[in-house]
């Protein structure tokens, strides 16, 4: 059986992708952390075999041109997803950010080295602050209507931007965002204090990327990698093996330890669970993967395989758990809000559901 047997509609759309996006900016780069070339062809081929077909690019990740080669005569199989925001060319001040010709010539640019004549799914990678948000979204909606994008997306967004940009969507019949990806695993939930909510609220389907936070939740990692970040460099700019201290703080060392049970009990590795854990949150979020070598993606594909009990589940929720802070300490004070919100009344539906998670 596949281990990706089954497909999900993203957002509030019939979009059907795999649980599982595999991403692959590593792919096409000349950086010693690049996949080999030789192994592009070969991932996205055991990918599809696995029965996945949502790939994840970028304009800046210089992989468009391999996927692009690897899916060429069979690109209907595969659900695409690109990105534009960088700039890409120097001589061009408009040749980045989020205005519309900007949107205009990274998608004309994307479809080249896709080799395709369509995106299925097009990610604003970034949030500017400059291009007015009814240019953005009017702009993106022109280029559905041309056929040349299907669906849209947003990446390192605000939640409250997301949020305005689809009301005014919304509103005007104008195409919204299904999906949003952002930075999530156990190690960084903060975007459970807005993000994940209001993606909850607006029909917006989570897609963590980082899912294994840099690496520390496989475990490879443990207390005597931790180095200073001046000392992580090595003196011709290149990122030595060490992870530096905050992402081997005491918390996310004691995250990975209950990992590292869990993975035990399930005869599974932490990698796998870190990524099922996500799989099972609130709103099914759907990870992002990435993998330079076979192994590596044979061992995250293995996520869609299992299973976290309630109990191994509360457990990881328990060690992972941050302060979601104002306004949402007070919401959680069951006692509070009878008293004073519902008057002491025993209303139906009470303050013990957990809001984030509607």
């Amino acid at each position: 059986m596949h281990a990706l047997n089954h497909f999900r509609t993203l957002g509030r759309s019939g979009l059907r992708v795999s649980p599982l996006c595999f991403g692959t900016m590593t792919m096409g780069q000349h950086r010693e952390w690049a996949t080999p070339p030789d192994e592009c062809r070969r991932l996205i081929d055991m990918y599809a075999d696995a029965g996945g077909n949502f790939l994840d690019t970028a304009n800046i990740y210089h992989s468009e041109g391999v996927v692009g080669d690897c899916i060429e005569g069979r690109r209907d199989r595969f659900v695409v997803s690109t990105k534009f925001t960088f700039g890409m060319d120097k001589d061009d001040a408009n040749y980045g950010g989020n205005n519309r010709k900007s949107l205009k010539l990274s998608v004309e640019d994307s479809l080249r080295k896709l080799k395709t004549d369509y995106i299925d799914l097009l990610y604003v990678h970034f949030w500017e602050f400059r291009t007015p948000i009814e240019e953005l979204m009017r702009g993106l909606d022109d280029i559905v209507a041309s056929g040349k994008v299907l669906y849209l997306a947003a990446s390192n967004f605000p939640a409250w931007k997301v949020s305005e940009a689809n009301a005014i969507a919304d509103l005007r019949g104008w195409n919204r965002f299904v999906g949003m990806q952002a930075r999530y695993s156990m190690v960084e939930r903060t975007v459970e204090r807005e993000i994940v909510p209001m993606a909850a609220d607006t029909g917006v389907t989570i897609l963590p990327w980082g899912p294994l936070g840099s690496g520390v939740l496989t475990g490879r990692y443990k207390s005597e990698d931790r180095v200073d970040n001046d000392a992580a460099v090595e003196a011709d700019g290149t990122r030595r093996s060490q992870v530096v201290k905050t992402s081997l703080s005491d918390r996310n060392l004691a995250i990975v330890s209950e990992v590292e049970k869990v993975s035990k009990e399930l005869e599974a590795s932490p990698s796998q669970v870190a990524l099922r854990w996500l799989m099972q949150r609130p709103g099914r979020p759907l990870p992002v993967i990435g993998a330079r070598t076979a192994e590596q993606l044979e061992d995250n594909l293995g996520a869609a395989t299992i299973s976290l009990s309630e109990d191994q589940m509360t457990r990881l929720n328990d060690i992972s758990a941050i302060e979601l802070g104002y306004p949402h300490d007070i919401f959680q004070r069951t006692q509070f809000m009878r008293g004073y919100v519902d008057g002491g009344h025993d209303l139906e539906g009470g303050w013990e559901v957990d809001y984030r998670s509607t």
